[in-house]
């Protein structure tokens, strides 16, 4: 008998560890399968972490153990899931990250692999019948003959294609012809026409010996938009091959994946795989199974694909490493720059961080010697940045007529762009129509009731939604508070920018790229080709539009409200909007005709904001680590955020209370604890939710106090317990 470890599928600190359970099969059990095993009077699925054979009876080992041993009901796995570097690279992310392992493995498999019973109804291997010619007859029909010749010229032959039933079984019946099976390909990457590497500039050029010399692990790229980074990473992972190794690229946001693959198809064709969440799970399951026989050689994905089974890697690019969307914010909260440094070091590969705004801590690092500092300062052929222009909205003489959104400044440069025949950019960082719906009568705001978020009205498909947890209602005619018809609609997202910009020009064509129309399969490739292709004069967007992005004949880019995000209660609010600003104007003027930028703002004097126009990065970083540091805030200090949650409200705060208490007296030497506080996103559907913010300069030092702490209150029905390390939240 076999006794085998296994973690259970539920992603709970209290359930952190492993249960044993007996199989008498004939199938030997290899750590890395998986099984369907009894846990609470429920079929779950579990991971097998260990195997031990005994010849110990059933009954034996309950009377050495002192509880009843399960079985295991089926083995789903004939092997490992994961290969050993994967396996380790699991245990170590669940280890830094306090994160219970089963949550790692999750995020490390496609949904078709993933040890959860979901997979289970997931999609499998598909395979086509093809027909396969053995032998001529004479003693045929004719009708049978055309069909056999049919086969035979063409063989193999998708046998749905012949549309012959009984003479296809006749055939088969006959030994004429065979049937093979071959698997059907559900996904694959448009081939791109073969593109010659350009000539790369001096700088370029320098960057990549320096990378290509230096011992060192990790290096920070940073270079100005439109300085030719792209260029450098195909340039890197080409000599990267050329050495046997594997090449892992990363980017941010889905809406960069078409470009990005491009590139690199252009230049490597068929050894290119993707890995994002815009692949149906049979999809993924396919590009997933093709990464790790060692079909590909580079793989280009978004966050999660920093767990590829890709085997053989020398090289780790991770492109706009700044944007917050490498931080994932649900279990397990890993971030994809650390877990590729933790991947890359026992492999020897080397990382490489790429943006023209790097996020504060990674130049901190840099200036530190912890990552390599490479620098591209000028633009390619030595092209001129765009000329900017801040509008102030406070003047009421800057408003262009009927218009709450527009200036007039704004309205007559998108004229002389439409006129021209070239393209434009409007970025608004908020979608939908209006930003929330309240009654005038009784001043009734429309709320999430699952998370008490403020709901958005989005005018396309008349719902109220929220932006958080993805609930949607439809907006009433009445008030549910007064019975009042005064609904009013305040403030405004990229609909409503999109609807006034066609009273203004009527015969414009437009594209909106956001989360909204990004929902629909394959729609954020078709969108970003088809204006690459000059199919709209504007493209209206979120932050998705701002990063990466390389049209030619864009000569404008129009920041709607700048200080947007200024008002979020964030420290790194002001790092925020300065690279959202920096990377909007960079997409301006990239090519031979040059770029204009209309940055309109209420707070025009705000340094995020005159900095991110003239896009001086030196100089918001100076002037941001001074304000950093006399609030203590990081990169002068690690942060972590515990959450504790429970659907009793007065419970939860005597709890966090308590909790608090104990933290502040257990770590005062070494840390600081803030709160309890309610957070911004204060409701998890029906569970209440408070926040501890620890900030720390020893994370190894805290690490066993949390658990000691925290543990004991995750065992605790009442509660669910989150741990957020190196928290971007706060």
């Amino acid at each position: 008998m076999q006794i085998v470890s296994v973690l259970i599928e539920h992603p709970t600190i209290s359930l952190n560890r492993p249960f044993s359970y007996g199989y008498n099969g004939e199938k030997k059990i290899v750590i890395g399968e998986r099984v369907l095993v009894p846990f609470n009077n429920r079929d779950l699925i579990g991971y097998v972490i260990d195997v031990e054979l005994t010849t110990r009876s059933v009954e034996e080992l309950e009377d050495e153990k002192g509880f009843r041993v399960l079985m295991v009901k089926q083995v789903i796995d004939s092997k490992p899931l994961l290969s050993l570097e994967l396996m380790e690279l699991s245990q170590q992310v669940a280890d830094y990250y306090i994160a219970p392992k089963i949550s790692v493995l999750q995020a490390m498999l496609p949904p078709t692999l993933r040890p959860a019973s979901s997979s289970l109804k997931q999609p499998k291997i598909a395979y086509e019948d093809y027909l396969v010619f053995i032998r001529d007859e004479e003693k045929l029909s004719p009708k049978q003959k055309e069909i056999l010749l049919l086969i035979k010229e063409n063989s193999p032959v998708k046998k749905r294609e012949i549309k012959s039933p009984t003479i296809i079984k006749k055939l088969l019946d006959l030994d004429l012809i065979k049937i093979e099976k071959k698997e059907k390909i559900r996904f694959s990457i448009p081939d791109e026409k073969t593109v010659v590497a350009p000539p790369l500039t001096v700088d370029q050029n320098q960057v990549i010996d320096e990378f290509c010399k230096s011992d060192d692990r990790v290096f920070l790229l940073e270079g100005i938009t439109g300085s030719g980074k792209t260029e450098v990473y195909l340039a890197l992972a080409e000599r990267t091959l050329k050495t046997g190794k594997n090449v892992l690229m990363l980017v941010p946001e889905i809406a960069l994946t078409p470009m990005m693959v491009a590139h690199f198809v252009s230049r490597y064709h068929q050894d290119v795989a993707v890995l994002h969440s815009e692949l149906t799970p049979a999809e993924k399951y396919d590009e997933y199974r093709r990464i790790a026989e060692g079909k590909v050689r580079i793989v280009v994905g978004v966050r999660s694909a920093i767990f590829a089974p890709l085997s053989n890697i020398g090289l780790i690019i991770l492109d706009e490493e700044h944007v917050e969307s490498y931080k994932q914010d649900t279990l397990p909260f890993y971030h994809a720059r650390e877990v590729a440094i933790m991947r890359a070091m026992p492999l020897k590969a080397k990382v490489l961080l790429g943006s023209a705004t790097p996020s504060l801590e990674s130049r901190a690092r840099a200036l530190k010697g912890v990552y390599h500092l490479l620098q591209l300062k000028q633009r390619i052929n030595k092209r001129e940045l765009p000329v900017t222009e801040i509008v102030d909205l406070m003047d009421a003489n800057n408003l262009y007529p009927q218009s709450i959104i527009f200036s007039k400044q704004l309205v007559a440069e998108l004229k002389t762009v439409i006129e021209r025949h070239e393209q434009a950019i409007l970025l608004i960082n908020r979608r939908g129509y209006a930003t929330y719906v309240s009654c005038r009568q009784c001043g009734y705001v429309f709320r999430c009731p699952q998370d008490d978020m403020v709901l958005t009205y989005h005018r396309s498909d008349k719902l109220l939604k929220c932006h958080h947890c993805d609930y949607v209602e439809e907006l009433p005619a009445v008030c549910p508070q007064c019975g009042s018809k005064h609904l009013w609609q305040t403030g405004f997202g990229t609909e409503r920018v999109e609807d006034e910009i066609h009273k203004f020009f009527p015969k414009v064509r437009t594209l909106r790229l956001d989360s909204d129309t990004s929902k629909v399969r394959s729609q954020v490739g078709k969108i970003v080709k088809s204006f690459a292709n000059h199919e709209a004069d504007i493209l209206i967007g979120t932050q998705m539009i701002a990063k990466g992005h390389d049209f030619p004949l864009v000569t404008l880019v129009g920041v709607i409200l700048a200080d947007m995000g200024l008002y979020y209660p964030s420290y790194r609010s002001a790092e925020q909007t300065f690279q959202l600003i920096t990377q909007a104007v960079g997409r301006s003027g990239r090519k031979d005709r040059p770029g204009k930028a209309i940055i309109q703002t209420n707070m025009p004097g705000h340094y995020a904001i005159v900095l991110g126009s003239k896009q001086d990065y030196a100089s918001f970083f100076a002037t941001e680590m001074k304000i950093r540091k006399l609030s203590n805030d990081s990169p002068f200090s690690f942060e972590m955020i515990i959450s504790l949650l429970s659907k009793n409200a007065e419970v939860l705060d005597e709890a966090i209370m308590q909790l608090a208490s104990d933290m502040k007296n257990a770590i005062k030497e070494f840390g600081e604890v803030l709160g309890p506080t309610t957070p911004f996103y204060n409701r998890e559907r029906e569970y209440y939710r408070r926040i501890l913010i620890i900030k720390h300069r020893n994370y190894f030092r805290i690490r066993p106090i949390i658990a000691k702490l925290v543990f004991p209150l995750a065992a605790n029905s009442k509660f669910q317990v989150k741990i957020d390390v190196d928290s971007f939240e706060i």
